[in-house]
């Protein structure tokens, strides 16, 4: 079993992840039950408490295996001591394609930002 490393985010994050480890969050508030993560938006529905905002990051999409849409904080931080590249699973800005999704809202090839809401 692998963990995960930061890949590609020069723009988007600064060059100083690309190749580091990525550690685990949680996001736990006792006073708010629901979260959600609200992909394209940094900001939340009215009602909605912004917990973080970032930047949507998954595994490429040419990768041959399972991955889910992660929000990373547009302030992410990686596992100090590390800069391996042990090519296990590698988390990738996700950018924009028009076709399937509405060019207007979306630009073609922008990375697409994020924000995790509670209430």
């Amino acid at each position: 079993m692998y963990g995960t490393e930061y890949y590609n985010v020069g723009g988007t994050l600064g060059s100083g992840l690309h190749y580091h480890d990525v550690p685990c969050a949680v996001c736990y508030v006792p006073s708010r039950g629901t979260e959600m993560m609200v992909p394209a938006q940094y900001t939340c529905p009215a009602g909605w408490t912004l917990e973080y905002y970032g930047y949507l990051m998954a595994e490429h999409y040419t990768h041959k295996h399972s991955s889910q849409f992660v929000c990373v904080d547009h302030k992410a931080e990686y596992r100090y001591g590390t800069h391996s590249r042990y090519s296990g699973a590698f988390m990738f800005p996700v950018e924009g394609r028009c076709g399937s999704l509405p060019c207007g809202p979306f630009v073609e090839g922008y990375e697409l930002t994020c924000a995790v809401c509670t209430k």
